[in-house]
């Protein structure tokens, strides 16, 4: 049977879920994984610029003011 194009989306969907949290596993606080969250969706969503500011919008669009405090601290304080 052939994969369809939403079995492949979801399938995507799926291993970069995975990766997420293999990745915020080693992050060393639970707190910077959400903003990890959203800094990795932000730079896969369509859009020029992929600074924060922009990033936040497109992410958070509800809450864009503290989205963008949370993706500035996760980028300029990461270790």
């Amino acid at each position: 049977m052939a994969q369809t194009s939403l079995d492949r989306q979801g399938a995507a969907e799926r291993r970069f879920e995975d990766y997420l949290e293999a990745t915020g596993s080693v992050l060393g606080h639970a707190d910077r994984c959400a903003p990890m969250h959203a800094y990795c969706t932000g730079l896969l969503l369509p859009g020029r610029r992929k600074s924060v500011e922009p990033m936040a919008v497109r992410v958070a669009p509800h809450r864009v003011q503290a989205a963008h405090r949370s993706l500035h601290h996760f980028v300029a304080k990461a270790e």
